[in-house]
């Protein structure tokens, strides 16, 4: 089956102003197309949109989620300053946001209430950053605690389906986020599980933003490789 997966398609463009992880149908769909592929423990993960709010395999529920943050919100204490310091800063977010919102910048987690989508977002020591986020998820793998540690055990059928951190890695396509023994790559160099882990300075934070990009650039180039092979990819 050919179908059209444009990996610089804007999924804030058919989210009618709302949130692209629960209303563009363009980003569901591509999760549906992407994800929907032999797991490493020998099952088939088939995602269908029947009788569901978003997507659906068997029992397991889930959700879109973003990877990107830019902690441009109230509780962020250094955000006026960046404001400030960067000129044209709503051209320079703009440019962000869009480079940020393709298929490269999501994936999906288990939808129930207090999610991973959720949890990673309202705990302090996280604080939505995707490299801590990923750091727990390999801490699960080797039985290690960290910040994340109920909602990780909450989720354990769903993490169990990749069998070990690299089978979910390489399943959704995050290489480029770990070094070549499956370390996790740090964004940021603030120290672990360390309460509001957030940039301190101008640099930092655009330093920040940039890895961010970098990470969304590389997985695109690989979700474009994948797709060739799959023959689900045409707009280039």
């Amino acid at each position: 089956m050919y179908i059209d997966l444009d990996i610089h398609f804007d999924v804030r463009t058919d989210s009618r102003g709302k949130d692209p992880d629960s209303a563009s149908a363009t980003l569901k769909a591509y999760h549906q197309m992407l994800w929907s592929k032999p797991l490493p423990n020998g099952q088939v993960l088939e995602l269908t949109t029947r009788n569901c709010s978003y997507l659906r395999w068997n029992e397991m529920y889930f959700g879109s989620d973003s990877f990107i943050v830019s902690f441009m919100h109230g509780r962020y204490k250094h955000r006026q300053q960046i404001i400030n310091s960067i000129p044209n800063f709503r051209e320079y977010r703009e440019n962000y946001l869009k480079r940020a919102s393709t298929i490269a910048g999501y994936i999906i987690f288990p939808k129930h209430r207090r999610s991973m989508n959720q949890e990673r977002g309202c705990n302090r020591m996280i604080c939505d950053r995707w490299d801590l986020t990923l750091e727990c998820i390999r801490r699960f793998y080797i039985g290690e605690s960290s910040p994340l540690d109920k909602v990780l055990d909450s989720d354990r059928e769903f993490y169990n389906l990749f069998v070990d951190f690299k089978g979910y890695v390489d399943f959704f396509l995050l290489q480029d986020c770990v070094d070549e023994d499956y370390n996790v790559k740090f964004w940021l160099d603030t120290p672990l599980w360390f309460s509001d882990p957030m940039p301190e300075t101008v640099e930092s934070y655009k330093d920040w933003i940039e890895k961010e990009l970098d990470f969304v650039e590389k997985r695109g180039k690989r979700i474009k490789e994948y797709c060739e092979t799959k023959n689900i990819l045409s707009n280039m």
